[in-house]
């Protein structure tokens, strides 16, 4: 029951933002959203711990570059969500005052061409939430691939956002063969696949230069589509707009499927992700257990 509770807490909050932050300008937000960012992370020590921990072991050897770096993080997800609390407004029309430089598109066209579709990896990185927002913006067709969130409210709110720029979200937990689908009709399928999801079918590579657990699905799909994987970044500019890069495509992969076919792959896109998290380490969610599944021997060594 108290979790219950709290998740209406969080909800009727959560409205009373939008109906506040709504009715200002998204400057005038983004200035609140600071505030709220840096507040945050000073009375959520569960977070702001998982980060700096996170960041500590990987990163800098410099704790005080890293304890910077997390309050970073909170401040961009807040902007995040003022920013998708201005969308809730915003003409869908209008969302190039927001996104005013995308890079890489003759990627994707390339990719699309063959009409396989393409498999479009985003991160949680940014204001991730743009991406499939502004592809629809350009005319590319396609879905997304989301967490199902069990309290209906919340996934309700996030959903009629999506629709409201014409995004059309697959569940996680839904067929593969709806995935499947988009692919087969020469769709864009987005995938935010860089977090540690126990439940998921999964392989070990390194990230940051440790093994960290990685859905396997990114590369399986493609593979089953014969089709390209296209890793894509939302950057955050210090303007507060922001700029879309999509990369060069990986290759088709091939092989049978089997775990070196799927690590190898998978090694190539965490390898581009690295790349670019460490050139923006305050855009990426490090308040998330990435590396919280050990590789078996790991646990057969009893670490």
């Amino acid at each position: 029951m108290k979790i219950k509770f709290r998740r209406y807490y969080f909800y009727y909050l959560l409205k009373t933002l939008f109906f506040i932050l709504s009715a200002v300008p998204l400057k005038v937000s983004l200035v609140v959203a600071d505030i709220l960012g840096k507040a945050a992370f000073r009375v959520v020590p569960k977070y702001r711990n998982i980060a700096v921990n996170n960041l500590d072991s990987v990163f800098s050897e410099d704790h005080g570059v890293n304890v910077r770096i997390a309050e970073g993080v909170f401040k961009n997800l807040a902007r995040n969500g003022a920013e998708w609390i201005k969308l809730s407004r915003l003409d869908p029309g209008k969302i190039g005052n927001m996104v005013t430089e995308i890079h890489g598109t003759e990627h994707l066209d390339d990719v699309l061409s063959k009409g396989r579709g393409c498999v479009v990896l985003t991160f949680h990185f940014g204001n991730w939430e743009l991406m499939g927002i502004y592809l629809r913006f350009l005319g590319y067709d396609g879905a997304v691939i989301v967490r199902r969130i069990y309290f209906s409210k919340y996934d309700k709110l996030i959903a009629r956002m999506r629709r409201r720029f014409k995004v059309m979200g697959i569940y996680r937990d839904d067929s593969p063969k709806k995935m499947l689908k988009e692919l087969k009709k020469g769709n864009v399928l987005g995938i935010v696949p860089d977090q540690d999801i126990s439940g998921l079918d999964g392989v070990f590579v390194d990230f940051f230069g440790k093994k960290a657990y990685t859905p396997a699905a990114p590369v399986k799909l493609a593979m089953a589509a014969k089709t390209d994987i296209v890793p894509a970044f939302v950057i955050r500019e210090k303007d507060g707009t922001h700029k879309i890069v999509i990369g060069e495509p990986l290759g088709v992969p091939q092989g049978t499927g089997t775990e070196e076919d799927l690590m190898r792959y998978t090694r190539m896109w965490t390898k581009v992700l690295e790349d670019h998290v460490r050139k923006y380490p305050e855009q990426w969610v490090w308040i998330h257990s990435r590396w919280k599944t050990r590789p078996p021997a790991f646990h057969d060594a009893g670490v």
